[in-house]
């Protein structure tokens, strides 16, 4: 059960009605972590801005990679969940790979050195190395990506806290972040 309320299209503050209605059009649901998001108007509209300037990022395997990384690392269920889901329907992630991006890792190289970099980047709280940016050089990274994967990482950091402490009841085929088996 949600710690924290997941208002109705119809009960949601007016001023989230909007955001709400155009996630709606465009996905034909509105998952619960918007309709939990919808509590603070500020909040959903900036997450949606956020989100939406983000789709332009990087590449819809590559910020759904990362995106399974991040929420394995903070044993997000719903985000894990919403990601498996995307990243296979969406993204067209085979099992496999998903297995790998939870692990912080990718069968395909250039993408391995971004799962990586956003790994450490939540594990280390930020702290990288001069090598760890070197490493996403050498994988053909750009200043103009590296500021998108921290973006990416962040946006989802932020998602996954906001389902922990909402408790966000699931509304896509249930994934366990402790179910993850330890061979890779």
């Amino acid at each position: 059960m949600s710690r924290l309320s997941i208002p109705e299209l119809d009960n949601a503050p007016q001023a989230s009605q909007p955001i709400l209605e155009a996630v709606r059009k465009q996905l034909g649901v509105v998952p619960n972590m918007f309709r939990l998001a919808a509590n603070s108007p500020a909040a959903l509209e900036g997450f949606a801005a956020n989100n939406g300037a983000l789709a332009k990022a990087l590449d819809v395997k590559t910020r759904e990679r990362i995106a399974l990384a991040v929420a394995q690392i903070n044993g997000c269920d719903y985000c894990l969940s919403a990601h498996t889901y995307l990243g296979s329907n969406l993204a067209k992630l085979t099992p496999e790979e998903i297995d790998l991006n939870r692990r912080g890792r990718s069968h395909d190289a250039k993408a391995d050195a971004a799962v990586r970099f956003a790994s450490k980047l939540v594990l280390d709280r930020g702290s990288v190395t001069d090598h760890d940016v070197a490493s996403l050089r050498a994988a053909g990274y750009g200043d103009k990506e590296i500021v998108e994967i921290i973006a990416v990482t962040a946006e989802n950091i932020f998602t996954n806290y906001l389902n922990i402490v909402g408790g966000t009841e699931l509304d896509f085929p249930a994934v366990r972040a402790n179910d993850l088996a330890e061979a890779a």
